[in-house]
This record gives structure tokens, sequence and C-alpha cells, in this order.
């Protein structure tokens, strides 16, 4: 029997393509499109959702059903000894919440990971809980291990339209169309975990540079001491337009030198809530045995 089973949900940006490549086991979230139910990489690609949502697709997200998750677990756990399971940050869904009350029901062979985190630094904790796994941790040691990093990453993302944020309640009708106007470009940020809001700036231009000058400062300050290659993982997301993001990934190695970059669409349910043309730059401290 195999040892520990590594989970995670799409909102890592795991494909389940990939997830096959690395040994881990991804839950697709679930969306809803003119009220027909879609499950991310299963039945919904990116260019088709992109293409609906241009055509003015009325969107909605949910947290996957109890019956997969257990589904899952149970399969597992038929050839697996525990399970570490690490869902998006429970700040920015209840399916953690609802992952840890499940859990309870299993006897300490699932343990659910919280480590406040989502997309690419989501998934570099994936990878590190299946290094951890191989090192012979065992699942509450490596979600020991995630928790207490938890803290340690950063996200900058740029909103490229305020549509999406007017339709989630965040802006206000009016907000949206005067930003259109003033080419507004919202700087959110994710340190821990909560979405929150870091600068508003005119244009992308502005934007990326106001990311690139963010990562520098928490590379100064949080992370101060540790902050090279072998130290911290630089990661970048994007929705949508995959030029644009490599041509601000050409930005930040020129800022940021040595670092090797890892980069991933966004997954669809996050892109839901905030529309095409979205660019982001995060970091992660790298956890060492």
């Amino acid at each position: 029997m195999n040892k520990t089973a590594v989970i995670t949900d799409s909102n890592s940006g795991v494909t389940q393509a990939q997830a096959g490549e690395i040994g881990v086991y991804v839950i697709p979230m679930p969306f809803t499109m003119d009220g027909k139910h879609y499950l991310e990489d299963i039945n919904m690609t990116q260019d088709e959702f992109y293409k609906r949502l241009a055509e003015g697709a009325e969107i909605s997200t949910s947290q996957p059903a109890v019956s997969d998750v257990m589904e899952l677990w149970d399969r597992l756990l038929a050839t697996h000894n525990e399970i570490v399971h690490i869902p998006m940050s429970a700040g920015l869904s209840t399916a953690c919440h609802t992952a840890g009350m499940l859990a309870k029901e299993y006897g300490g062979r699932v343990r659910v990971v919280d480590n406040k985190r989502i997309s690419v630094t989501l998934r570099q904790s994936v990878m590190e809980a299946l290094e951890l796994a191989k090192a012979g941790m065992n699942a509450l040691q490596i979600k020991g291990c995630l928790e207490r990093a938890a803290y340690d990453s950063s996200i900058y993302i740029m909103v490229d339209t305020l549509k999406y944020l007017q339709k989630g309640g965040r802006v206000t009708p009016a907000g949206a169309a005067l930003g259109s106007i003033l080419n507004i470009k919202p700087v959110l940020q994710i340190q821990g975990e909560k979405l929150d809001a870091y600068a508003k700036v005119r244009g992308v231009t502005q934007a990326r540079a106001t990311m690139i000058k963010a990562i520098k400062k928490d590379f100064e300050t949080r992370f101060a001491g540790c902050c090279g290659p072998s130290d911290m993982w630089l990661q970048m997301a994007y929705t949508h337009d995959r030029e644009a993001a490599l041509d601000f990934m050409r930005e930040v190695k020129e800022a940021l030198p040595g670092f090797e970059i890892h980069m991933d669409p966004l997954s669809l349910s996050v892109s839901c809530h905030i529309g095409p043309g979205a660019l982001a730059v995060a970091c992660s401290r790298k956890i060492k045995l």
C-alpha cells in the first residue's frame, strides 16, 4: 500500500494531465454558465470559456460536491495509508472548511491543510507536499509544515476590466463605469487568506510596474535576508492573453534576475470573478528539509 496521497483542487492551476504526471489528484472546481454546470478541465476548455465570456454568459461558482470529495477520499484510502488534502484558502472559499468537517469522520487518515494560498502559490505548496512525503513525513507533519509557512507568500494581480468585480459586488456600477473611462487598472493583493485592494493605477504599463515594485519591496522587507533564488520561488499567472503574460515575464526577469519563473493560466473558477486580461506576479518562501 502506498503511504500518502496528495490532493488539491483546480484552483491550484494543476491540470488533470499534469496531476497524472506529477502524482497528485485534482478535484475540478465547479461553475455555472447560463444555468448549465461545468467542471474545470473536464467539460470546459480555457478557449471555450473565454469565448462564452465574451458572448456575455452569466457565470457563478460553487464548491465541489461533498459526495465527489468523499468518493475520491474513499477510493484513495483503499490504496494509501493517508491523505494530505490541500484546497484553496479558507479565506477565499468555504471548500476548505467543508473538507475539514468531513475529515473528522476519517479518524486522522485525512489531513486538510489551510495554508492560505491559491493559484501558483497553492501549486507550489502541492509540490512541496510531494517532496515532504518523499522525505518520509506523514500527513500530519506535512500539514504542520505547510501551515507554518502559510503567510510566507505574496500575490499581486492586475485586473484588466472592472466588469466582473462589479458583478461580484466588489465595485459599484458607477465605479466600474468611471474606472473604464479613466482606464483604471486595480492591483489586488493576497498576503494570507484575503483578497484586498493594493493600488489603483492608470493603464497596464503602470500596473505592471506597480506589481514589480511591490514584489521587490516584499523581498526587501517581509523576506529580507532570504530573498534570493535559493530561498524564494517566483511565479506568475494570467487570464487568457498569454502573449501579454510572456511580455510581462520578460519585464519581471529583468527586474529580478536569476529566478526561474513558473507561470500558469489562472483557473477558470478564479477567472469567473476577474475576467480576461489579468496579470499576476507572486512569490513564496521555499520550505527546506
